[in-house]
């Protein structure tokens, strides 16, 4: 049996109480799941399963509507109809039943076994799937000013003066790169919604699907795992976090003297090698969309993130084995906002001031649980020229080019290095720091060198320093993304001549 920590046991025990009270007997990890809002106490099983699929539908069609709305926007029966139900993995039920209310700016599913599910849009914190009980978040949304210069007379990297090549390099055979872009938005399978080349510091060629465009945001998924790296970095480049890579992870509850969480190293979170007994079940099977699948509860449940991911046991050493798990890089995200509230900062505001501003990045939106803590690792939205500026700051190695002709290094220096050498437990040497790794191969058209963020349904920004290349691929593809991500990267690199 796995070790649990007090205030949950606290709050399982209370939610038992409750149910003898009502005549209903459930067991502790049921009672455990109604307490982060699973759904009413006394649902089946299949009712709890059936409100976390309606919890991730509400979601997305909140987020639709008023997070991608932002630059496209589309009826409430187009964002079903193209972000869920076209989507076997999503679950859609016939039964289900949507609206939108524009008024409160909520979206709801609805079934006779389970009530209703809703997420609630607070502008700039994007949308949040409300925990049973609670009927707005917890916290007192903020509005994130975007302080970079203006792009229309600000030159490119930070604005968009100047960012396309006129005339093109002569060593790219523009024919080639064309027909690359045309042949990888042809795959309509893979339902592609943007695609930008960067090469050399500058807009090589991009394509858009019909009404998105380079500053629409769009889910990106688990590339935002790279964002967790980078304010990490970020924080620790300024000051605003005292912790060095080989240091314990500053999470009070983990110092006690008999806890070996203590040896937990902010390297081995950023390296998803902290030891968390952290479950991942996955997609497809009869788990996923249970409260065991501690990695995926996160987006449909309505939880607290931070302490969901903090408040686990451990099952192996810190640094020895890669695995893929959500509680890495949001305790990653915790120990900054800790470090950040710790100094009197505002937290909503930090990763738009200390990162985003400063490369130009003015469309992204960091969802949050109804606490107030970004869901950093999934439930993220960024443009595709935000995501190319995010690139070429890690292929320039942290330091950013200034409108007035100077620099700004934003990540510490040997910070590159560090995300984009593999992780010791990475058998593979496929993960290095929250990036993803071409060392072992496993594009085998892209250069070894190559590495990227890497979000669900085949988001990316891969960054190649041999060929001074950065591409921006977004859209919620269904279909073998690795082999087509590769064959993209093949298909550009071959028309650069090297």
């Amino acid at each position: 049996m796995r070790t649990r920590h007090p205030s949950r046991v606290l709050s399982v025990l209370a939610v038992i109480l409750l149910s003898s009270a009502c005549g209903v007997e459930e067991g502790v990890e049921a009672a455990a799941s109604d307490a982060a809002g699973a759904g009413e106490v006394g649902t089946s099983d299949e009712a709890h399963v059936r409100g976390h699929i309606a919890g991730m539908a509400a979601h997305h069609i909140c987020s639709g509507v008023f997070v991608v709305g932002r630059d496209y926007e589309r009826s409430v029966e187009d964002v079903v109809a193209q972000d869920i139900r076209r989507f076997d993995i999503f679950k859609w039920q016939d039964d289900f039943e949507y609206a939108v209310n524009f008024e409160t700016r909520t979206a709801s599913v609805s079934a006779a076994d389970f009530g209703t599910r809703s997420a609630e849009y607070n502008g700039d914190q994007g949308c949040t799937i409300l925990p049973a009980g609670l009927e707005d978040v917890t916290y007192e949304p903020q509005v994130v000013e975007r302080l970079s210069p203006d792009p229309e007379v600000t030159v490119w990297p930070t604005g968009d003066v100047g960012a396309y090549y006129d005339p093109p390099p002569p060593e790219v055979d523009m024919a080639a790169l064309e027909a690359a872009l045309d042949w990888t938005m042809a795959q309509s399978e893979h339902n592609t919604r943007a695609l930008v080349v960067v090469y050399a510091g500058k807009i090589l060629g991009e394509r858009y699907a019909p009404g998105f465009t380079r500053n629409t945001p769009q889910i990106s998924w688990s590339q935002g795992k790279s964002i967790a790296s980078a304010l990490v970095g970020a924080a620790i480049q300024v000051g605003h976090l005292d912790a060095g890579l080989d240091d314990p992870v500053p999470v009070p509850d983990w110092q006690g003297e008999e806890d070996p969480r203590r040896e937990i190293r902010v390297r081995d979170i950023l390296n998803m090698s902290s030891g968390l007994d952290f479950l991942n079940r996955g997609l497809g099977n009869e788990d996923s969309w249970t409260h065991t699948n501690e990695h995926f509860r996160i987006y449909f449940e309505g939880i607290d993130v931070f302490e969901h991911a903090i408040d686990q046991p451990m099952d192996t050493v810190p640094g020895a084995i890669f695995r893929y798990r959500n509680s890495d890089p949001l305790t990653a995200n915790r120990i900054v906002r800790a470090a950040v509230e710790a100094r009197g900062e505002d937290w909503l505001t930090y990763p738009q001031r200390i990162l985003f501003d400063r490369i130009g990045a003015r469309n992204y939106v960091l969802e949050t649980d109804a606490w107030g803590n970004f869901i950093i690792t999934g439930y993220d939205y960024g443009s595709a020229w935000d995501w190319a500026r995010f690139g070429l700051l890690h292929l320039w190695d942290g330091v950013w080019p200034t409108p007035d002709g100077g620099s700004d290094r934003i990540l510490p220096e040997g910070w590159v290095e560090f995300v984009s050498t593999p992780a010791p437990g990475a058998d593979l040497q496929q993960y290095g720091g929250l990036f993803w790794l071409n060392r072992g191969g496993s594009l085998p058209r892209a250069p070894e060198d190559a590495y990227w963020s890497a979000g669900f349904m085949g988001q990316y920004t891969v960054i190649i320093p041999s060929y001074d290349l950065v591409i921006v691929r977004l859209g919620p593809s269904p279909g073998d993304i690795g082999a087509y991500l590769s064959d993209i990267i093949g298909e550009v690199t071959d028309a650069i001549d090297r």
